[in-house]
């Protein structure tokens, strides 16, 4: 089920402005690669393997079951022409991702649209959570990740894996400096992949595998 990216878009929109955080370029390439996490957590996204006939550094689209997420399912049909790098898989995405899940969120009724008007009295919109249940879940699992030391589930550590990669970390949350310190390294452990077990589910182990290959075409 596609988690990954909805959830960072409902964390990142969790503020006083009711518009996304984070500057438009790095966000759309963000939540364009949470989008290829949650087919690679679905198992429907992986990286080539050695002994097969691709390229080195390619994703690869395969067939699985269809979870319903009109994203997910735009996404995937995109990717699954040919095998790509994570840079082309992410630039494929990026220009319409943003639009498709605010109104995927809308839909679903997690999201309001709400008209306003700037100074210069153009019309604009706010997108306003219905319910910050779900967004304050989603900070309140990714805080006691990164300051507790509590193993993160598999979606939230893509998610802080993904923040890291974009510098996003310190920008949605508000650290002292000795809490910023251990709030570092420990980000760094979890984006390395220590939350994988030795027993992880493949679909873990591929997920873990799949962002470090899709955070490098991040930085």
């Amino acid at each position: 089920m596609a988690v990954i990216a909805d959830e960072l878009l409902l964390l990142l929109l969790d503020n006083a402005a009711a518009k996304p955080a984070l500057d438009p370029s790095r966000r759309r390439r963000l939540l364009a690669a949470a989008v290829l996490l949650d087919l690679a957590y679905d198992f429907r996204l992986r990286p080539a393997a050695p002994d097969e006939p691709v390229p080195e550094g390619r994703l690869i689209a395969q067939a699985g079951p269809d979870d319903g997420n009109p994203t997910s399912s735009w996404a995937w049909q995109r990717l699954a022409r040919r095998p790509v790098t994570p840079k082309t898989a992410v630039a494929a995405l990026q220009r319409r991702v943003e639009d498709r899940l605010l109104t995927q969120l809308e839909h679903t009724g997690q999201l309001r649209r709400t008209p306003v008007y700037t100074k210069r009295f153009r019309r604009d919109h706010v997108w306003v959570l219905t319910d910050r249940n779900r967004a304050l879940q989603v900070r309140s699992r990714t805080l006691a990740a990164l300051v507790r030391d509590v193993t993160p589930t598999p979606p939230t550590a893509a998610l802080i894996t993904l923040l890291h990669a974009v510098d996003g970390i310190e920008e949605l949350f508000s650290f002292d400096g000795r809490a910023r310190r251990w709030v570092h390294h420990r980000v760094g452990e979890i984006a390395s992949g220590s939350w994988v077990a030795t027993d992880s589910e493949l679909a873990e182990v591929n997920l873990a595998v799949t962002a470090a290959m899709v955070c490098s075409a991040l930085h």
